[in-house]
């Protein structure tokens, strides 16, 4: 079996990063091309790229018509098209691989053709001074055990087991033919998307989780640590994964799953009543399919609060 990966990166305004990234992504040898995709930067990383490429016929430049800035969706989904190995890998620019990185993953296709993806621990490396709460916080990104492929979506949208990263997910190209690519309308939030639809319709199977093949960088300009944006964004996570889930056929348990999460998030941010009644028959006249079946009562604000309030009253006797 041949087993050539394309590494997509995309990039924007990175100059500090991206040279770690590329060459990481170059040694390792099981890598047929490093697809960089330029995001309209204005600092010299385009420059730096360029300059790579002259010395490497293994990276490949892309970039949006007229150089635009599209955002890390639209990037990576130029990426996967330009993409031209049977295999895809992520790596964020300002992140990098560590050795061995696609070893153990050429191993789980070998062994088993019914995979198509497989997933792996990413660790974390400081650019910067952290404190003892951050050093607590960033954790190593992994599962404690192996998951069925079957339990995946459940273990990952609830973190029962753990976190899984982009940076450790290694899936045949043919997945987005399953999934579509990666929603451009959403601004972060978008790596936990794809996945929980990998989960739903894919099989990927659990790789090396006990220690790193994968560290991302934490400095001063990380998105991962915008709270503002992942409040704004974390509603339109579920809902881009329920709309997706309607339209494609997954089974009524698993939307009934990503429902009980977006509620609990919306839960948590202290709606009043009117505000969540109103949140919810939008949703539900969106998609007729939720509201002519048992989960638009289910998770009607009234019914769903005076549950929690009340749970004595739904007791079974």
């Amino acid at each position: 079996m041949d087993f050539l990966i394309s590494v997509i990166i995309p990039a924007y305004n990175v100059e500090r990063f991206i040279q770690s990234a590329v060459v990481s992504a170059l040694k390792q040898p099981e890598v047929n091309e490093v697809v960089v995709v330029d995001d309209g930067s204005t600092d010299t990383t385009l420059r730096i790229i360029k300059d790579m490429q002259l010395t490497n016929a293994k990276i490949k430049i892309y970039h949006h018509k007229n150089y635009v800035n599209k955002g890390r969706s639209a990037t990576r989904n130029l990426g996967i098209k330009k993409a031209s190995g049977r295999y895809l890998a992520f790596l964020d620019a300002d992140d990098f691989y560590l050795p061995n990185r696609f070893s153990n993953d050429k191993k789980v296709f070998q062994e088993d053709v019914k995979c198509e993806g497989v997933y792996n621990a990413v660790g974390f490396h400081f650019y910067r001074a952290i404190n003892s709460f951050e050093e607590a916080k960033f954790k190593i990104s992994t599962v404690s055990q192996k998951i069925k492929s079957e339990e995946l979506f459940d273990s990952v949208i609830c973190s029962k087991y753990g976190y899984l990263h982009l940076n450790g997910l290694t899936v045949k190209k043919s997945v987005f033919d399953a999934t579509g690519l990666f929603n451009e309308s959403l601004m972060v939030a978008e790596d936990s998307d794809i996945i929980f639809k990998m989960a739903l319709k894919c099989c990927l199977e659990t790789g090396i989780i006990n220690e790193p093949l994968a560290l991302r960088g934490v400095h001063e300009a990380n998105v991962f640590t915008r709270e503002d944006l992942y409040k704004k964004y974390n509603s339109k996570l579920y809902e881009s994964v329920i709309t997706w889930a309607l339209e494609n056929q997954i089974p009524i348990k698993k939307i009934d799953v990503t429902l009980k999460w977006l509620w609990v998030v919306r839960f948590r941010e202290n709606n009043s009543l009117f505000e969540d009644t109103v949140y919810w028959a939008s949703l539900f006249f969106k998609t007729p399919k939720l509201l002519f079946s048992y989960l638009s009562i289910k998770y009607f604000p009234v019914i769903r609060r005076r549950k929690l309030l009340f749970p004595f009253l739904y007791r079974k006797k």
